[in-house]
């Protein structure tokens, strides 16, 4: 997550990099990613970078690494969302 974290800074402005922003709409679909078995028995989950597979985490079920998958996938959606700037939420009249 460390390598996620050092591509996924923001700006001093606080917005996101058009380069960060294609990575992270990139990781949010599912058809970039897959899952390979390791040869000590773990899983890998992977994504697909510029024809490149680039590891992410392991774990010990295909299971597991595909609720690893989803769980980045949902991460890496709810930061693009915010990316888009403050959503309102509630307005008063006077």
């Amino acid at each position: 997550m460390t390598y996620y974290y050092y591509q996924s800074t923001t700006t001093t402005d606080g917005s996101v990099s058009e380069e960060t922003r294609k990575l992270w709409e990139h990781i949010s679909d599912k058809s970039n990613w897959r899952i390979v078995q390791l040869p000590n028995g773990y899983y890998q989950a992977e994504y697909n970078k510029e024809g490149k597979w680039v590891d992410t985490t392991r774990r010990e079920t295909e299971q597991g690494a595909e609720a690893a998958i989803d769980a980045s996938i949902e991460h890496y959606k709810k930061r693009l969302a915010f990316a888009n700037g403050p959503v309102v939420v509630k307005t008063f009249d006077k």
